[in-house]
């Protein structure tokens, strides 16, 4: 079993602080309204316990991927607390907001192929979030359709994202999978 020393905890717990801070305001799209910040945890923890990963960097990354995209944090601020590593993988994982959401959506899958190793690991596990969140708590104002599309358009992000993690592949494969059927059933 992996265990983290007394340094990477820190780490792990001061970018949890950084991003519950950072994120406070904001709540995820289901009819809950669930605090934004569970979000980047359970994707920390779908790196640890899905796929067997325990790099402190990557962890650190998961916690943080998306201040850059969804809240006013630089890079610098990135870089300042956590390290340049940890900046590199968070860039490689945020979309350009000043894009359409279209747009951003086809650079996913074209991008996903060229990420970096750790990089390809954060977003099948930020996917797998996102679907294990669309079938078992969906928006309440996406359509069967819509939310059958975005099942599609994660398929294609896994297709490039495929030889990083056997592990975190067959999750997000086996989330797509129950999706479709929970979907098609609906």
């Amino acid at each position: 079993m992996n265990t983290m020393n007394q340094t990477e905890t820190l780490r792990l717990l001061k970018a949890l602080s950084f991003a519950a801070d950072k994120h406070r305001f904001q709540r995820r799209k289901d009819t809950e309204e669930t605090p934004y910040i569970n979000h980047p945890i359970n994707v920390a923890l779908t790196l640890i316990e899905k796929g067997d990963e325990h790099n402190i960097d990557l962890l650190v990354a998961a916690i943080l991927h998306d201040t850059i995209e969804d809240t006013q944090t630089t890079p610098e601020e990135i870089e300042q607390h956590f390290g340049k590593t940890v900046l590199g993988i968070v860039l490689e994982v945020t979309d350009d907001k000043n894009l359409p959401k279209e747009e951003r959506k086809r650079l996913q899958v074209l991008h996903a192929p060229h990420k970096s190793s750790l990089a390809k690991k954060l977003k099948l596990a930020d996917k797998s979030c996102n679907v294990y969140d669309i079938v078992n708590h969906p928006p309440g104002n996406w359509s069967v359709e819509r939310k059958m599309n975005y099942l599609t358009w994660a398929e294609d992000i896994l297709l490039g994202l495929k030889g990083t993690n056997p592990l975190l592949e067959e999750h997000l494969t086996q989330l797509i999978k129950k999706g479709r059927k929970v979907f098609q059933t609906s």
